[in-house]
């Protein structure tokens, strides 16, 4: 087909094309609720929590309360979902090797009724993390540290990783050999040795704060990690890597965004992988953050069974930026080794991404990243529109795949 046969002129066609592309989408997102659609079946879930635990309405905003009050007990996790005497072995079971941590807010979010629940997959073990494929440590983040507490990759940025505790403990966790039995932050002293490495390499301009979980430091730590970070002159920026807002929003409090006002340019980028993860506590925490000037990007990890579906991905990012949040990267899954059930090929990526071009507003289309093997780094996965490039022109096809042509020369 070329650009002559499509009929240019004929505009009612062309708009009837146009509405008629994206009706099965506008039929199917009816039944693709986020949080904020199902709200009513997650309030439940949080009464029949607090119920349980005896807490009231200021507890459950308290981030300290929801922290000291997750699940990892799966006869806890029983009363609330109802699971099979088959389901609460096998948690028994791979609660031995790989732990796990539920914090009330997203237990709440689980929808009771519906096993094959985002949610639910995300942080209740399943029997298929003893599979054995893959490694424990696939980036070989060991072999790329410089210093303890740092992975470099790239010649003018780094991260640092604060702790090893989150809200709650995801099951395809790149970083699960961190975990442990205990929540455990980087000693200041380490931490201390982190930022002299940053005082001595110039060259570092960007600096993202990680773990576990970045927003688990303290005010006070936060503060004073900040303060020290800007007082080199060659910090430009400093990003925090957080899924806070998303598994255990209270954290996200009026106290913590002034503290980061101080500091800024601050970037946050945040972890929602389901479009149910968008609640109404999730959007005060994003909109907290963004009001304090704080822009905020997403990376999406793409997930068998969780979000490896085109019309899926779409919800979730036209939602995300409702709520104020850049949709920024899709991550390709690590082969960590525990999390083979949650792999998909790149052709169920690259699907993804060509359906989303010119379908949706470019602000809702991330990069589909791979990351290199043995810590190569980010490597962007792209469908291909470019057809031909010669001297005289370059020949590319539409996102509908209809051909057009540019000149490609110099005057």
């Amino acid at each position: 087909m070329t650009t002559k046969d499509y009929n240019f002129c004929d505009e009612k066609d062309r708009f009837i094309k146009l509405e008629k592309s994206i009706k099965a989408y506008e039929t199917a997102k009816v039944s693709i609720k986020t949080g904020i659609e199902d709200s009513a079946k997650i309030e439940s879930q949080k009464q029949k929590i607090l119920k349980k635990l005896g807490a009231t309405e200021e507890d459950w905003n308290n981030h300290k309360w929801q922290l000291s009050n997750r699940f990892e007990n799966v006869d806890d996790i029983n009363e609330i979902l109802n699971l099979t005497d088959e389901e609460k072995e096998k948690i028994r079971v791979v609660g031995d090797k790989f732990r796990f941590a539920i914090s009330p807010y997203y237990m709440s979010v689980i929808d009771p009724d519906d096993p094959n629940c985002p949610i639910r997959k995300q942080s209740i073990p399943s029997g298929e993390e003893l599979d054995e494929a893959g490694v424990l440590d696939p980036m070989d983040e060991a072999g790329w540290s410089p210093e303890e507490l740092i992975t470099r990759r790239y010649p003018d940025r780094l991260i640092i990783k604060v702790t090893n505790m989150c809200g709650m403990y995801c099951r395809f966790c790149q970083r699960r050999r961190m975990i442990g039995e205990q929540d455990v932050n980087a000693p200041k002293e380490k931490i201390k040795k982190a930022i002299d490495y940053v005082r001595r390499h110039p060259e570092i301009r960007d600096i993202l704060i990680t773990g576990g979980d970045s927003f688990m430091l303290s005010d006070s730590m936060i503060d004073w990690l900040l303060s020290e970070l800007r007082s080199i002159e060659h910090v430009e920026i400093i990003r925090f890597g957080t899924r806070t807002p998303v598994t255990l929003p209270q954290r996200i409090t009026p106290e913590l965004v002034e503290i980061l006002k101080k500091y800024h340019p601050i970037y946050v980028n945040t972890h929602f992988n389901s479009q149910r993860e968008i609640t109404q506590e999730s959007k005060r925490a994003c909109e907290l953050l963004a009001n304090a000037g704080i822009p905020l990007g997403n990376q999406m990890v793409l997930l068998n069974g969780i979000n490896n579906d085109p019309f899926t991905v779409r919800k979730l990012n036209q939602g995300l930026l409702k709520i104020r949040v850049k949709p920024y990267y899709i991550f390709h899954p690590k082969t960590v080794k525990g999390t083979s059930h949650f792999w998909v090929n790149v052709e169920e990526g690259l699907e993804i991404m060509e359906t989303l071009r010119g379908r949706t507003s470019g602000l809702a289309i991330p990069t589909y990243i791979v990351n290199g093997s043995k810590g190569l780094g980010k490597t962007p996965i792209l469908p291909n529109y470019l057809l031909y490039i010669g001297k005289e022109k370059a020949v590319f096809r539409n996102w509908e795949g209809y051909p057009f042509e540019i000149e490609n020369k110099k005057q």
